[in-house]
């Protein structure tokens, strides 16, 4: 591993969480799958070898209890999804190198290499630990055979993760109330020998390694708190017989958690592929145990399981750890999350049901918002993204420019690239560089799309149908132009929208595949001939969209409706431990505003959209004593606001300070300018509230 910046004389591998083999694909899958694609797609074009590996997570609880729901053999159940998933992901371009899975012989006997070598180690022990045990059933329970109460935060989690509330990583014996998943019935613990991970003496290693970890913030300061409160020891097996045996252990009933194997696919998919083209192609070995340079692209739910446990593994079994790790935000659908047990998803099959072309909804996951951010999916705004970049921006100057080109000169005319349109490329290819090594998959795709209306403009603003007769060599130069950056466009696109991309490349007339071109070849002289173009991309009717956002309004009805049946279920069992606190404890408040006596919801809370936002203009209203008109870029969009800062703030120095803008407020009107959010402000002064660390623009507050 390094730090230089990407490209390095080093192999590279790309990773993105392993899809539990446990049910159907949807959007929100999609969109880490997508994003390491097109991530690895950029590595290639800055000249780096790079491969990607990810393969299907086999075993574990969850797959257990579906496949013991419907009668069958967990791998049998297991093997069946495995398959769909090598079906569905080519059909959104997701181009794995190798897709393994975990049950393969390949990670079973690396799992157990690596778990010897950390008995070897000294970083195994055994102990006594509290497993939850149902009477009735006559069984241990595995963790996610329980739910309960997490310890920590009080939100109902599963036996190994509190997923609805603070997202920590739960060990046996710690969640409270337990109840069997098996039964319903309360569950009880008992002690139970198991083998324990000494993560704990990793904490300085963890340290140092997360001081020199690239990718999102998210992934780099989250881990630090858990750190800080001290961490545990890893329990690494459970009583349960569907996964892989823990090593001289295969007598009994016990087996190895799933969150050792998981990761360790990644390593075994990197050598299946080794294997099959050949180490001196690619050498797997450089990878993991020489410093090659290993990205993982993950859900923010499994931040912990990447930057704790899984590079205490490899730091302890003698592996190279990652260099970098993006933690992608959440896909919601009307501000909540994505429920594949209620139904509230799209699905990948749906999708292409719909008859879309999936680099599409490539182009819309990758490029709508940072990668760490939450994205709230809504057909509308997948209409404005297709029909505002795609279609009217790279589509019609792609179309335009060439249209002209095959009819004034049936291809690309005899000029030279004026030395304006070569900088400007030049700067798009620099974007691109920048964007790779800021782990931004979004400005990846947006530099196509920002070369794209530089291109409109040029056209524009060089009118050459108006040069052909009066200026015949200057018609030429600024349709040269034109091509040179539409062969650009096709080049920058690829990594995000490689379909599109090699139909644009296709009519071109160039030879081969887009995806095998680096940066530079967007400054390769296009060929001198090719056919008429035709459209790349079809706008979205109202109709249609109209027609999608009802479907999935009744999606999202039927989805509230179950959960709200479920809900009356279950607070007919919960009870509720109400704290006051002494009275003698309290401080002195005089001056400051006596806090509410109602409370709201979690739920309730939920329903704010607060996003980080930073000031971009900031002017004040013309009559008005008080009030401010600021520009708020919160990274999807930028919101005109109203505030009523003028006589507290320095106006002219608020242009690139960070804010906190509350952004589903509903728009009004003042001293006739709208204002479309609130900015959020502390005390008489205005205190405006901001980040302490480097939160990106448009990252939602929780």
């Amino acid at each position: 591993m390094s730090h230089e910046n990407f490209p390095t004389d080093r192999p590279a591998v790309v990773t993105c969480g392993l899809p539990y083999a446990n049910g159907d694909l949807h959007i929100g899958h999609l969109r880490g799958y997508i994003g390491a694609d097109t991530f690895n797609r950029a590595l290639r074009t800055l000249g780096q070898q790079s491969v990607y590996v990810c393969g299907s997570d086999m075993h574990g609880t969850p797959v257990a209890v579906n496949a013991d729901k419907e009668g069958v053999d967990p791998e049998e159940f297991a093997l069946r999804w495995h398959e769909q998933y090598t079906e569905t992901f080519p059909k959104f371009s997701v181009d794995f190198d190798n897709y393994g899975h975990t049950h393969e012989e390949t990670n079973v006997e690396l799992t157990q290499s690596i778990v010897r070598a950390l008995e070897d180690g000294g970083y195994v022990y055994e102990d006594e630990v509290l497993v939850a045990y149902d009477p009735q059933a006559d069984d241990h329970l595995p963790d996610r055979y329980v739910v309960g109460t997490c310890p920590y935060c009080g939100e109902k989690a599963r036996g190994d993760e509190c997923d609805e509330g603070c997202q920590r990583h739960l060990e046996p014996g710690e969640i409270e109330n337990p109840t069997s998943v098996r039964t319903g019935n309360p569950a009880e613990y008992r002690e139970r020998t198991h083998k324990f991970f000494r993560v704990s003496e990793f904490s300085d290693y963890l340290t140092d390694f997360l001081d020199g970890l690239e990718g999102t913030s998210n992934a780099r300061n989250q881990p630090r708190q858990w750190i800080e409160e001290g961490l545990q020891d890893w329990c690494l097996t459970r009583d349960m017989d569907w996964g892989i045996d823990y090593p001289g252990a295969e007598d009994e009933d016990i087996v190895l958690y799933v969150w050792v194997d998981a990761p360790i696919e990644y390593i075994a998919s990197t050598k299946q592929y080794s294997e099959r083209v050949g180490s001196e192609e690619y050498d797997w070995e450089e990878v993991w145990r020489d410093g090659g340079e290993i990205v993982h692209v993950i859900g923010r739910d499994i931040i912990q399981h990447h930057t704790i446990f899984w590079p205490a593994m490899l730091e302890g079994a003698g592996y190279n750890t990652p260099r970098g790790i993006a933690a992608t935000g959440f896909i919601t659908i009307d501000g909540k999350g994505l429920s594949t047990s209620r139904n509230r998803a799209i699905w990948a099959r749906e999708y292409l049901e719909e008859g879309f072309h999936p680099d599409l909804l490539r182009y819309y996951l990758t490029t709508t918002g940072g990668l760490q951010q939450d994205v709230d999916f809504t057909w509308t705004a997948f209409q404005e993204k297709v029909n505002g970049e795609l279609v009217g921006t790279i589509g019609n100057f792609w179309y335009r420019s060439l249209l002209f080109a095959y009819r004034n000169y049936e291809g690309t005319p005899e000029a030279e690239v004026s030395d304006e349109v070569r900088a400007r490329i030049e700067d798009a290819l620099e974007e691109t560089r920048t964007a790779v090594n800021d782990y931004s998959v979004r400005d990846v795709g947006l530099s196509a799309t920002r070369l794209a209306q530089f291109g409109n403009e040029y056209i524009q603003r060089n009118e050459p149908w108006k040069l052909t007769d009066d200026d015949p060599e200057r018609a030429a130069q600024v349709i040269r132009d034109c091509v040179q950056i539409a062969k650009a466009v096709g080049v920058l696109l690829q990594p995000v929208a490689p379909g599109k991309a090699q139909a644009l490349w296709d009519q071109l007339g160039e030879d081969g595949e887009v995806a095998d071109t680096i940066l530079e070849t967007a400054l390769e002289a296009p060929p001198r001939t090719f056919e008429e173009p035709g459209e790349l991309f079809e706008k979205i009717e109202d109709d249609r969209v109209e027609d999608l956002e009802a479907k999935l309004e009744a999606k999202i009805e039927a989805a509230a409706d179950r959960a709200e049946t479920e809900s009356d279920s279950e607070s007919m069992t919960e009870t509720t431990d109400d704290t006051t606190e002494d009275e003698s404890t309290e401080t002195e408040t005089s001056d400051l505003e006596p806090l509410l006596e109602d409370r709201i919801g979690f739920e309730e809370f939920q329903e704010l959209d607060i996003r980080v936002g930073q000031i971009e203009v900031a002017e004040g209203i013309e009559g008005a004593d008080d009030l401010a008109r600021l520009e708020v870029d919160i990274g999807f969009e930028t919101r005109q606001v109203v505030a009523g800062i003028k006589r507290l703030h320095d106006l002219e120095s608020l242009p690139g300070t960070k804010c906190i803008l509350l952004a589903n407020m509903e728009p009004a009107e003042l001293f006739g300018v709208e204002s479309n959010g609130m900015v959020l402000a502390a005390g008489e002064e205005a205190d405006l509230l901001t980040t302490h660390d480097d939160a990106e623009l448009g990252e939602k507050v929780r």
